[in-house]
């Protein structure tokens, strides 16, 4: 592995890991099945995952938001397992993996342009969160906190996924620790019963409506698995451990926060925390805001790099973009992007789906431009030719985010990536995918 790592490390004497942006995780970089699992249930826990529970809290009942979270769980759990199952095969980033699974070479630049803004938008909001507690917390400005958070962030994302896992080490458990002791220390001290019974507070929400909030919330990171997946060394380890993670973030800290919404009848986060667990809550809840946020700089990282290799021909290194969107998004959160959260959400809820969906049924069903990395992944290299344009795929990326937005029938997430999913099968088994011309790909493959 010392190989591997000094060849990740040492070109042009680059600070920090480019983390195989744009070519395979070889097999001996990869990691077992506890430091992975560490890092899937660090993205469990978070603010904004108790914001978002107390917000279903007072806008609609216990059982109602239950099953508004297992809908939304359901339905990110397949396409974490399916798209991130192609990312730990390939051993590939999800918007590389992008190239040979439906979207072609430039198909897969667009791909890489939304998802990069989206992340750099929830790194905005997550930073916004941290900087609200801060200032709750010990005051000062929202703004300075943010900055001084998004520095620390943007330096650890800087030197990668192995960081980003120590990180991890210590952030999970001492979450966790906090939520055991929120729900023994405060709910026993209420009757369950009466908090389950209580009648919502706010403007009511549906439960399709809510469902969309709860997979809209996280679809971006469900997408993405593959970044994260590339990492695992077993097909398996990803259902197990995406499997835990769901667990984790819908039913024990997304239902917590139902309960603490309707203890306090508020969505406040912060006198949420305040309330139950105090100044060293806080702080551990905070740590893990900055855990769950590595990722979202992360994931952006990866989108801009293959946007700028593939529309611009330059191979940027992946420290050096995370510095640029780390300070954009560290902006973004000080301009006080949490204010518009619930559009956002609503809008990942429908424009993200049908990318997952394309995904899993190009690799998984249809096929069509798959051999390629059939041929290739044996020896951990990659294609030397992809499509350079699949026009159909991006009709079908279109019309699943009109259906999922227009449609108000069902929940609108689902809508978009079934649409996404099925359309494109439709269309590769009549012959209607068919990649317009061919482009070299240049530079190491391996």
């Amino acid at each position: 592995m010392g190989a591997v790592q000094s060849a990740e490390t040492a070109p042009g004497k680059q600070i920090g890991n480019d983390d195989y942006s744009l070519r395979r995780v070889p097999q001996d970089a990869r990691y077992g099945f506890g430091s992975m699992l560490l890092q899937w249930l660090g993205q469990s826990g978070s603010l904004s995952q108790f914001v978002l529970g107390a917000s279903l809290g007072i806008a609609m009942g216990f059982w109602d938001a239950f099953w508004a979270f297992t809908l939304g769980a359901v339905l990110l759990e397949i396409v974490i397992f399916l798209v991130g199952l192609a990312g730990q095969r390939e051993g590939l980033a999800m918007t590389m993996l992008t190239r040979f699974a439906g979207f072609g070479r430039n198909g897969s630049a667009l791909v890489s342009l939304v998802i990069a803004i989206s992340m750099v938008g929830w790194f905005g909001v997550q930073n916004g969160i941290f900087g609200k507690s801060m200032q709750s917390l010990v005051g000062g400005p929202i703004w300075l906190w943010c900055a001084i958070s998004g520095a620390v962030l943007t330096a650890l994302v800087i030197y990668g996924f192995k960081y980003m896992m120590w990180l991890a080490k210590i952030a999970v458990p001492l979450f966790f620790a906090l939520v055991a002791w929120s729900v023994i220390s405060t709910l026993s001290q209420h009757s369950i019963g009466d908090l389950i019974a209580r009648e919502p507070t706010a403007a009511a929400l549906s439960i399709p409506a809510a469902a969309t909030i709860v997979a809209g919330g996280f679809m971006s990171g469900a997408v993405v698995a593959p970044d994260m997946t590339r990492y695992n060394r077993k097909g398996w380890h990803v259902l197990l451990q995406s499997s835990c993670s769901m667990i984790l973030s819908e039913y024990i800290v997304g239902m917590t926060g139902v309960l603490l919404g309707q203890l306090v009848s508020s969505k406040d986060v912060t006198s949420i925390v305040l309330s139950t667990s105090g100044f060293v809550g806080l702080v551990i809840v905070i740590l893990s805001t900055a855990k769950i946020n590595d990722w979202n700089l992360y994931a952006s990282s990866l989108g801009v790099v293959n946007f700028a290799d593939t529309v611009f021909g330059k191979r940027l290194h992946r420290a050096t973009v995370t510095l640029v969107i780390g300070v954009l998004g560290t902006v973004l959160s000080a301009m006080g992007f949490l204010d518009h959260f619930t559009e956002f959400l609503k809008i990942l809820g429908v424009a993200i789906p049908p990318i997952g969906g394309i995904i899993v049924a190009e690799y998984w069903v249809a096929r069509r431009m798959r051999g390629e990395l059939d041929r290739t992944r044996p020896t951990g290299t990659l294609p030397d030719k992809v499509a350079t344009w699949v026009p159909a795929t991006l009709v079908v990326w279109a019309a699943g985010f009109c259906v999922g937005y227009f449609v108000d029938a069902g929940i609108p997430a689902l809508n978009s990536l079934l649409t996404g999913f099925l359309l494109y099968v439709v269309l590769a088994f009549t012959g209607l995918v068919r990649p317009v011309g061919t482009s070299t790909l240049e530079g190491p493959k391996s």
